[in-house]
């Protein structure tokens, strides 16, 4: 076995700075009070980030591109089967949990861009729609948050699974870049562009667009 490039660094950023914001939020929420001012915070830090995730599903490294692992019924069959293609970055069902992940993120994060609390906390666009409409946002944000808590169950569930029964560490892999893969696959297999410059002005590029909404739109 050897281990090749497999995850960029904008990607892994991406994905472990996603784990701090979003355990911040539920933190936040939870204490609630003064706290929420900061469950508003992080939460638009999440949807600069999923826009950045957006762009970078197109533009990122081999492996972060959604053309690699969005892929149709047959793909999902055969791996379910154990008779697919092997698979280096996701696999054709874990690509569309990323999908799932990433939209239901999505909506948690545009829906509490007009949710409110009914004592002194509302999104930054609150102003934008009547209070009616506010308060079903709020509570497709409420309800939708325990979607994303099975979600992320089951994507911890599948890590687990990987370490203890195929002895593959994805976390590391994660934290790494580097995926083990077999000693006779070529080392062209190896994750191609994802460059950390391109990456900087994308995320970058996603903070501002946040900053316009929030700022100027509201």
């Amino acid at each position: 076995m050897k281990h090749i490039n497999t995850w960029d660094l904008p990607l892994r950023i991406f994905h472990w700075s996603l784990v701090a914001l979003f355990t911040t939020a539920i933190i936040t929420v939870k204490i609630g009070g003064n706290a929420l001012e900061w469950h508003v915070i992080s939460g638009l830090a999440l949807l600069a980030l999923l826009i950045f995730r957006v762009l970078w599903g197109f533009a990122g490294g081999t492996y972060a591109k959604f053309s690699n692992f969005i892929r149709g019924p047959r793909a999902i069959v055969g791996y379910l089967k154990g008779t697919g293609d092997k698979t280096i970055g996701h696999n054709p069902l874990g690509g569309w949990s990323v999908v799932a992940m990433l939209l239901l993120l999505l909506a948690q994060a545009i829906t509490g861009l007009f949710a409110n609390d009914d004592i002194f906390t509302e999104g930054p666009l609150y102003s934008l729609i009547d209070k009616d409409t506010s308060d079903y946002l709020t509570y497709l944000h409420t309800v939708n948050q325990y979607v994303l808590y099975g979600l992320i169950g089951l994507h911890i569930a599948a890590i687990l699974y990987y370490r203890l029964f195929k002895h593959e560490n994805l976390v590391k892999a994660m934290i790494t870049g580097r995926k083990q893969v077999p000693q006779s696959l070529p080392d062209t297999h190896a994750s191609q562009g994802g460059h950390v410059i391109l990456g900087s002005v994308l995320l970058a590029a996603s903070a501002g667009i946040v900053w316009f909404i929030a700022t100027h739109w509201a």
